[in-house]
């Protein structure tokens, strides 16, 4: 007998949480690849989306599709698991809103300004705000682990922007960009895995 649409949805949510990261940062990686004239210290990871040829095309489609498969992680997958909780509500949906601001990202390019700089702005600001509201969601779902967990993460977000914004310890933001992505996506694979699990 095959599962409830409702349960199919739920758990494809859940999986889009391990599956966006690894879209995300293989095309990423792809679109670097595909332009030997990238700099860590001197680009922005944006300034790939308005290379021509291969590029371009790349580094955008890439964040369009993490950013929907990480709109339908915090909608089927977060949302879902907390169920009336407010905190994990109101977690869900701020992380909903950093995935869109990241599939913006990918449609509006460093040709679309200010467009570009504000759902950029947005993405990163918004992230690490998700995790911490999701902080006390987990801890008040008596799940003391992923509670810590995830403040962790939030603050690995959100550090290297503070460093950035204070000591501008890269000339450009390709590396906080980077460590902040990174740090993100970490969480979702791990969040994803337990609620898969649950």
């Amino acid at each position: 007998m095959s599962e409830p649409r409702n349960v199919v949805y739920q758990r494809l949510g859940k999986a889009s949480g391990i599956v966006a990261p690894i879209v995300g940062f293989a095309f990423i990686l792809a679109a670097i690849a595909s332009y030997p004239q990238f700099s860590w210290t001197d680009n922005a990871l944006s300034d790939l989306g308005v290379v021509s040829g291969i590029t371009g095309p790349l580094f955008n489609f890439g964040l369009l599709a993490t950013g929907l498969l990480t709109f339908n992680f915090a909608a089927f997958g977060l949302f879902t698991y907390f169920g009336k909780r407010w905190a994990g509500r109101i977690g869900s949906a701020v992380f909903a809103a950093a995935s869109l601001a990241l599939i913006a990202i990918g449609v509006f390019n460093e040709n679309f300004s200010p467009t570009h700089y504000i759902v950029s702005v947005a993405f990163f600001v918004l992230a690490p705000i998700a995790l911490f509201i999701l902080t006390f969601a987990f801890w008040f779902n008596r799940n003391r682990r992923l509670a810590g967990f995830t403040v962790l993460v939030g603050v690995a977000a959100a550090v290297p922007w503070i460093l950035e914004f204070t000591l501008n310890y890269v000339p450009n933001v390709a590396v906080p960009e980077a460590v902040s992505g990174l740090a993100v996506s970490v969480w979702a694979i791990i969040i994803g895995k337990k609620l898969l699990s649950t």
